[in-house]
């Protein structure tokens, strides 16, 4: 993927959720390198100011991806500061408990639902509203490939995250008359800390029984992609895209 023929011309502005750690922070990274505007969002404003390094074209931007006022309130500070907002990588999320369904106490689905699903819709709503105001714009939509194959154990995370294709799928067809382009990511095994959430850096758990230390990539290598899905122009839609590690148990998985 080339970034030369994606770069912006002049400095357009991404909001992205989940920006205190991760894909996110990494993504944010990355994308102020390239001279967007970054718009951080996340719960914890000392992350959030860990991932913008002071850099003069980041906005941090405190916020509860669960509460619709909030995420409100963030689309406004960025339109304050930077005008108007091109992209929103709509990247916050959890794993959850590894649990199977009988295993999932009922408190612990809520808290995946209320930042996964309920999250994701929030800021979706408020990029949507946004972007028909301003001819347009592209939301990208964070999935996993748990949006595709799900992982023993994963209830939670797989049903929310298969509830991301669905709002990806709706917010394109939606768009289409206001020139919003919807995508979603799918990105599996970078070296991060979500892999911790479900075992994988002792191994882990297969449909077999047993346990496999997985191959994972560089998260720099994901953000890069990501940077590539916000660069392409709205005359071009991108679906869906999925990046793994090489060799990872995902055609065929376990």
């Amino acid at each position: 993927m080339s970034q030369a023929s994606n770069a912006p011309h002049a400095p357009r502005t991404i909001v992205i959720t989940g920006a205190g750690s991760g894909i996110g922070r990494t993504t944010a990274r990355v994308l102020l390198e390239q001279g967007w505007n970054v718009v951080l969002a996340g719960r914890t404003a000392q992350k959030l100011h860990e991932t913008a390094q002071g850099h003069g074209s980041a906005l941090v931007v405190p916020t509860d991806v669960s509460d619709s006022q909030s995420v409100d309130q963030l689309f406004a500070a960025a339109a304050e500061r930077f005008g108007s907002v091109d992209v929103l990588f709509n990247n916050a999320g959890i794993f959850g408990p590894p649990a199977a369904i009988d295993e999932l106490d009922p408190a612990q689905w809520d808290e995946v639902c209320r930042i996964n699903l309920t999250g994701a819709i929030n800021a979706a709503r408020a990029a949507f509203t946004h972007f028909k105001a301003h001819g347009g714009g592209r939301i990208i939509n964070n999935g996993s490939i748990s949006a595709q194959v799900p992982r023993v154990n994963s209830v939670a995370y797989t049903v929310t995250k298969h509830g991301i294709a669905g709002l990806t799928k709706c917010l394109e067809l939606d768009g289409r008359e206001h020139r919003i382009r919807a995508t979603q990511i799918d990105i599996g095994n970078t070296a991060s800390d979500l892999l911790d959430d479900f075992g994988a850096t002792e191994g882990a758990l297969q449909p077999s029984g047993h346990r496999l230390v997985e191959p994972t990539f560089p998260l720099a290598e994901a953000a890069e992609a990501v940077a590539y899905i916000a660069g392409v122009p709205l005359g071009t839609s991108i679906n869906q895209f999925t990046i793994t590690a090489g060799g990872m148990p995902y055609i065929g998985r376990g």
